[in-house]
Parts: C-alpha cells; structure tokens; sequence
C-alpha cells in the first residue's frame, strides 16, 4: 500500500490520520536516489528467477521483512 502525501512540516496530514495502526517507513519523493549498477543487476536477476517459477510466497517474504524490522 503506498499513501502518496504532501505535509507542511507541522500539521500531522489527512492521509496519515486515516492508517490502520502500525509501523510506517516515510521518505521523501523528492530524495529518491537512482539504483546502483549492483541494484540494477540484483532486480532483474530476481525478475528472470521470477519468471523461471522460483519465486516466495508473499507471506514469507513479510514474515523474513517483519522478523528484521524487530532486530
């Protein structure tokens, strides 16, 4: 789920008042970096094992995500 906002540094905005409770990573749009040379490569050597049928499920893909997030 992605919740695009637009906040003037003070009010807490709409957009963030209407989540489901949880935990959130914000960053800003306008900071995006370009991939990297090994980032690039990385994402389509996934996308060709994606392709091939050895993907993971998505629960235990949030299950590895969310066991990180509490180290």
């Amino acid at each position: 789920m992605s919740v695009v906002l637009n906040w003037n540094g003070k009010e807490v905005p709409e957009e963030l008042r209407d989540l489901p409770k949880g935990r959130y990573v914000l960053q800003p749009v306008d900071d995006l970096r370009d991939l990297t040379a090994d980032e690039d490569t990385g994402l389509a050597e996934a996308l060709k094992s994606l392709l091939q049928g050895k993907g993971v499920e998505s629960d235990v893909v949030f299950a590895r995500i969310e066991s990180k997030l509490r180290r």
